[in-house]
Formats: structure tokens, sequence, C-alpha cells
């Protein structure tokens, strides 16, 4: 594994572990894909440094007990948004 593989997987378990933002936002935010960022947590990790390995594998599994709350909220805002949208639509035609 390459020395910049290693340090990369370092900084994002470090940071996950500060912030506890998703896989999603910390791709974003270090300017990789969502399939690197969970290569390197989940199967480089657990080589370079196990124990934080265990702490970042605890805040996964509390984002994936939760996705589907957060799903259920992006639809009802996406909903509401929508509604509004309509409703605007419609008093300017009046």
């Amino acid at each position: 594994m390459h020395d910049y593989i290693k340090e990369r997987t370092l900084r994002i378990g470090n940071y996950i572990l500060e912030t506890r933002k998703t896989v999603r936002v910390i791709a974003k935010e270090f300017g990789v894909s969502k399939s690197t960022v969970h290569k390197d947590l989940t199967e480089r990790l657990p080589i370079i440094n196990p124990e934080l390995a265990m702490q970042v594998k605890n805040i996964l599994d509390h984002h994936k007990a939760i996705r589907h709350l957060r799903g259920g909220e992006a639809t009802k805002l996406k909903y509401i948004q929508s509604t509004k949208k309509t409703e605007s639509t419609l008093q300017s035609l009046q």
C-alpha cells in the first residue's frame, strides 16, 4: 500500500471520529468517491490501525442504523418544498 493511501486513510479515520460526519460528506470534503472512503475505513484502516478502526466502525454502524430516518426526513423536506412552489404558482395565477 502506498504511503499517500495510508496517510489519507488515517486522516479520514481521525476526521470521522472527530466530526461524526457521513461517508458522503467526507468524500466531498476530501475530494474522493464514497467508495474510496468506505474502502479506506472498512478494509484498509483495520490493517493500519485496528483500534481506530473499531471506533470508526461504531460510527459507521450508527449511521447505517439511522439512515432510514435521514431518507424519510429528506423526502419530507422535498415534499414541503414542492408544495410551497405549487402554492406560489397558484397565487401568481390569481
